[in-house]
């Protein structure tokens, strides 16, 4: 290799590193500022059995086979205490003392039960979420909107209520 190539293939190779080294410094800031974020919860409505499987009988076993499903997709536990969720006609579940941990999901059921970790129970004798249409909506305990799921709403024409399995 001549030095004329010598001394260019050097420059090149330096120039190439220093390149290397700027994308570095430059991504440098905004990788380090993912690593030193803290994990902000993400909780979200995950399922919804809105329409209890078998006879629609109003007994608590139907009535506990409705539910709505929430997730938090984090790794820190969120308190959910005073957290609603509430179907389109109003009627409202609200967490009391209940604690969701990273990266589970709890089962809020319509019906009588016992409170576990896993299941909460709204402990009502009629059913909520319409079979027709509906949405579920999560709000946290500001009020403030986190998330919510619709079913059987038109295509075009937004969320509006259809009626349905509410006096059954």
């Amino acid at each position: 290799m001549s030095a004329f190539a010598s001394v260019t293939a050097r420059r090149i190779a330096a120039a190439a590193l220093t390149a290397g080294a700027l994308v570095s410094v430059v991504t440098l800031p905004a990788s380090a500022a993912d690593h030193g974020r803290p994990d902000r919860p993400k909780v979200q409505i995950s399922a919804v059995q809105y329409d209890s499987p078998g006879r629609d009988d109003r007994s608590n076993r139907s009535l506990n086979r409705e539910w709505v499903e929430i997730t938090n997709t984090a790794r820190r536990a969120v308190n959910l205490d005073g957290w609603t969720l509430e179907d389109e006609d109003g009627r409202t579940y609200t967490f009391d003392d209940y604690r969701l941990e990273g990266r589970s999901t709890v089962r809020i059921h319509t019906g009588i039960g016992r409170d576990t970790d896993s299941d909460l129970y709204q402990d009502r004798r009629h059913y909520v979420w319409d079979n027709r249409s509906d949405t579920a909506t999560l709000r946290n305990d500001h009020g403030r909107f986190i998330d919510d799921e619709s079913w059987g709403h038109h295509r075009h024409g937004g969320r509006h209520h259809h009626g349905g399995r509410h006096h059954r």
